[in-house]
């Protein structure tokens, strides 16, 4: 039996799907790159595994009026970078801790820079850590899978 072109691209299509390891598999992009709004376009963006054996999927939005950044990230990358991660980080969305303390030692002059971190109105943080791409839109890998196995099959039996 001989493997065709096609069933060769399926085999590898299929491949990049499977996650590595125990780790978890998750999106890393900020909304201000293409295909990384509210709907997540995952040609465009392409899964990363995260450090961590127990790491979860981010997706932090942040809202200020009708402007809305969304950065999708593991939590090991995110929790170095950021103060206002909420205690509890279980499965779920909740709103940002407010750390009171942060900047209050500093003398700033340049209103440009959010040192305290109030500069959105709202900022959600959603956690999730028991599917692989679980920070994405709503939509679903399944039918590449299905069709990427599909054509492998066909491909076989040619």
């Amino acid at each position: 039996m001989s493997f065709t072109l096609v069933g060769i691209l399926c085999l590898l299509n299929l491949l990049t799907l499977l996650p590595s390891g125990l780790s978890l598999s998750c999106y890393q992009c900020v909304s201000t790159q293409p295909g990384c709004g509210s709907e997540l376009d995952w040609r465009w963006h392409w899964s990363w595994t995260c450090e961590d054996s127990n790491d979860k999927c981010v997706k932090i939005v942040e809202r200020k009026g009708a402007d809305e950044v969304i950065t999708r990230n593991c939590l090991s990358n995110v929790e170095f970078l950021r103060h206002d991660i909420p205690a509890d980080k279980y499965e779920g969305c909740r709103s940002a801790s407010v750390d009171i303390k942060l900047g209050h030692y500093v003398n700033n002059t340049i209103k440009q820079l959010d040192i305290k971190r109030n500069y959105y109105d709202d900022v959600l943080w959603c956690f999730c850590e028991f599917d692989h791409f679980c920070n994405g839109s709503t939509a679903s890998l399944v039918p590449l899978v299905l069709i990427s196995g599909l054509l492998l099959f066909l491909s076989l039996f040619k």
